[in-house]
Formats: C-alpha cells, structure tokens, sequence
C-alpha cells in the first residue's frame, strides 16, 4: 500500500499527555500519531508526569508505545521533533537544551517560524505563580486533581453500564468554578503579552488543558488542549492555517450540562 508523498500535517503540537499518570490516554494518542504525520512535531510539555511516577505512579507499555510512535514518524517521514519541558516534567531542566542527532531536541522553549510569521512556543507553567514559586502548594493541587481524575473514572464506569457515553466530570467542574474562568482569561492574557515582548506573531502554548484558537490584542494565542481530559492536538495545514483536532468520540460539549447544569446555574445565578 502506497504513502501519501507528504505528510498530513505542516506542524502538529501537543502537550499535557501526563504519561506514567493514570489520567493518560496514551492508547488514544499512539492512535492519532499513527493515522497523522508532520514535518514538524512539538511536545510542548507534560508529556511525561515526573510527579506522578515520583508518587507512585506507574509506567505502562503504552506510554513507552507512545515514544516508539514518535520515532517511526522521525524514520519515516523525516519528521523534527522538539520536545520542550513543562512543570510535570521539569526533571528535564537537568539537560537542557539537548540535541540528540538533527531531528530531535529538548528545549525550554522555542520561536517557530512559519509563512513569514513567528509563533513563540512555551509550556506556560511560567506564569502560574503557584507552580513557579510554591511548588508545595501545586503537589497539593495535583492530589486533589488526581482524585478528581479518578472520581470521574469510576464515574464513567457506572456510565458506561448504563449505556451512557464517556462524560469528563473534571472538565465540567473546571469549567463552572469562577475562579478557573479567572485564571484562564489571566493567563492567555499574559502568554499573549509575553509574545508580543519576543517580537513574535503568536503564542502557543498548553498547560491549563483548554485547547483555544483566538486573537487577543492582535497577537494569534494558540493552545494546544491535552490528552487527559479533552484530547486535542494543534495542527498546521501546508497552507499555514492553524487548526484544533479532537480525537473521535470524546466530543464532550454536548452532554456538557447534563449532570451538574441546573445546580450549577442555579447557583452560579444567585452568586451574581
């Protein structure tokens, strides 16, 4: 059977796939790399959870399955992977910057440039202040997360008995709190601010697992979601167009206020 004479994709961008965590869908992910290609293949932090396997978590054939798909794109379609550090994985600081060959390297950040515009790529751990200056206080945070994950994994078992499709409770409850509405509109702020600083076009970016293309102050944010809750990738067309994929049958908007709508509005309206 013949390949296409190029790849699917100009770039494609992913992060926050927390491998050696439970949360991981690193079946979900292996798939998509495999029916996608790229020229270029940026892992924009939290690929692996360092956290994670420092507390017990554990390493799965699957999560090395993810590495080995990498490289047969690397093999296979020539493809440049780059591979920048985020705060699960912050073990990497230890090596930076590494190249290994001339496709592979592991950076802190990077300034891509594209149809004569430049997009600077970061994790975006660094403007949260809770990561940065009191990681104890983010631990904390990771455990809660970590329940969170996997409440809604027993959830979603009781759902499937029923006959229910997959529903990310953690998603919903992120997206209801006021006060992560606040943070997220803070920090694509910010990250749109620092681009502009570097000169550059746009900002792409993961970190806060909300997957977004959109203009602020006339600078393109781009976030390229994660492989927890959302499963979403960042991808470039060879005509310079910038797109979100979903990976099929995770589409969750459409059973978004099923559970905890009415409640949850109820008293977000009384809040007001």
């Amino acid at each position: 059977m013949g390949h296409p004479s190029q790849p699917t994709y100009k770039t494609i961008v992913i992060s926050d796939l927390h491998l050696g965590s439970k949360g991981a869908k690193a079946a979900e992910v292996n798939e998509f790399l495999r029916a996608h290609s790229c020229h270029q293949l940026i892992l924009n932090g939290d690929i692996i959870d360092g956290w994670q396997l420092k507390k017990g978590g554990s390493w799965k054939k699957k999560h090395t399955a993810f590495f080995r798909c990498v490289l047969k794109m690397m093999d296979k379609w020539d493809t440049e992977v780059i591979y920048l550090r985020g705060n699960h994985d912050d073990f990497l600081e230890q090596v930076l910057p590494l190249k290994i060959g001339k496709q592979f390297s592991i950076r802190q950040d990077y300034m891509l440039k594209s149809f004569g515009k430049k997009y600077f790529i970061t994790h975006g751990d660094i403007f949260d202040s809770i990561t940065s200056q009191m990681k104890w206080l983010a631990y904390l945070g990771d455990i809660g997360y970590t329940f969170l994950l996997w409440l809604n994994k027993w959830y979603n078992q009781y759902r499937s008995w029923q006959g229910k499709p997959y529903y990310s409770l953690s998603q919903v409850i992120k997206q209801k709190v006021k006060a992560a509405v606040n943070f997220i509109s803070d920090f694509e702020e910010k990250l749109a601010e620092l681009a502009k600083a570097k000169g550059a076009d746009g900002i792409i970016c993961g970190h806060i697992h909300k997957a977004e293309i959109k203009m602020i102050d006339g600078i393109a944010y781009m976030n390229s979601g994660d492989w927890v809750e959302s499963l979403t990738a960042l991808v470039e067309t060879h005509q310079g167009e910038w797109q979100i994929i979903e990976f099929p049958h995770y589409n969750l908007k459409a059973e978004l206020n099923e559970i905890l709508g009415e409640a949850v509005t109820v008293e977000a309206e009384e809040e007001l």
